[in-house]
């Protein structure tokens, strides 16, 4: 049975503010724990109003202090914003204070707008193109030093951290399959080339000291609620925040209102079934369904499920549905 994992962008709610939403992420991981979630990982963002987990290293050291079993890990850190050593030194501190238990997703996208990439790599001259050399630079970082090394991630150095490659296209797909890594798929925003990346990933991965076999996880957007009428007012939330985004107006993640679909025009439409045509909103029986069929279509070893929902108990009591709906396949099973 597939492994069920939690991606949290730490979404600042509309009457909220950033102290909070991180207060809550540590709520969230450990209600996670508790229900058996596999992992909690949270991703770079810049300039974005809506999620707090920008500085996703110190982020990840809050949820984690909370938690004792739940894997913890970033998905992911967009590493043409950043020197390798630095991410393997922050990274190999994570791992030295929370052994075991902390994963690296790494990107290749800047997670930002313009203006903020160019603030963040203005003294950096980074091009996306060096992202594999950059990946290989910092994986060595985590092996153990040789007699004569000069340059060492302290901590870092011979530390058990698990690197992820993750992608929204092929080229991830590739570049995880090459390297042998477990690869993420941002199928919870972008699934437009999901079924290519998959193919791309199994038919290119070769077996390394890090991964015998492949590893796929994959994203998919699950809001649910006692019945499919609370679930899809629930979920308007992130659908207004995907429509701001893609206008250019991100904002905090703005409250529900009923009946919004219904009052979409036909461009707004087809933006949301865009990003978020793979989304799977209802009551317990709706959710179990939409999530076997994914994982019957996919082949997934490992989903990965965002849930962006205004109220922070509600979001709790959504995951709460699907691990109970998970449980009951994974009894089928």
């Amino acid at each position: 049975m597939a492994r069920l994992s939690i991606l949290d962008l730490s979404p600042v709610p509309e009457g909220s503010e950033a102290g909070h939403a991180l207060r809550n992420s540590a709520d969230l991981a450990r209600h996670a724990e508790a229900l058996g979630y596999h992992r909690y990982w949270m991703a770079e963002h810049h300039n974005m109003p809506g999620i707090a987990s920008a500085a996703t290293a110190v982020a990840l050291a809050h949820v984690a202090n909370g938690t004792r079993r739940i894997r913890i890990g970033a998905g992911g850190i967009m590493l043409p914003n950043h020197a390798p050593l630095i991410i393997a030194e922050q990274f190999g501190t994570l791992a030295a204070l929370y052994p075991g238990r902390i994963d690296l997703g790494l990107g290749r996208a800047p997670g930002s707008d313009q203006v903020a990439a160019h603030a963040m790599r203005r003294n950096l001259h980074a091009d996306v193109d060096d992202f594999p050399r950059d990946v290989v630079e910092l994986m060595r970082y985590f092996e153990p030093a040789q007699p004569g090394q000069r340059l060492r991630a302290v901590p870092g150095e011979g530390l058990d951290v698990a690197v992820w490659i993750l992608g929204s296209s092929t080229y991830g797909a590739q570049l995880a399959g090459l390297l042998g890594l477990p690869y993420a798929f941002a199928s919870h925003f972008a699934p437009a080339m999901l079924a290519e990346a998959i193919t791309e990933y199994r038919e290119n991965f070769r077996p390394s000291p890090r991964l015998e076999a492949p590893h796929l996880m994959l994203g998919l957007p699950v809001c649910a609620a006692p019945t499919d009428e609370e679930a899809r007012f629930l979920f308007s939330s992130q659908q207004q925040a995907m429509l701001n985004i893609r206008r250019g107006l991100p904002g905090k993640l703005p409250r529900p209102v009923e009946g919004f679909e219904a009052g979409l025009d036909p461009q707004g439409r087809a933006v949301l079934q865009h990003a978020l045509g793979l989304a799977v909103v209802g009551g317990p029986e709706t959710v179990r369904r939409g999530v076997e069929e994914f994982l019957a279509r996919t082949g997934a070893d490992e989903v990965m499920i965002t849930a962006n929902i205004h109220d922070h108990a509600a979001r709790k009591r959504s995951y709460e549905i699907l691990a109970e709906a998970w449980g009951g396949l994974a009894q089928a099973a």
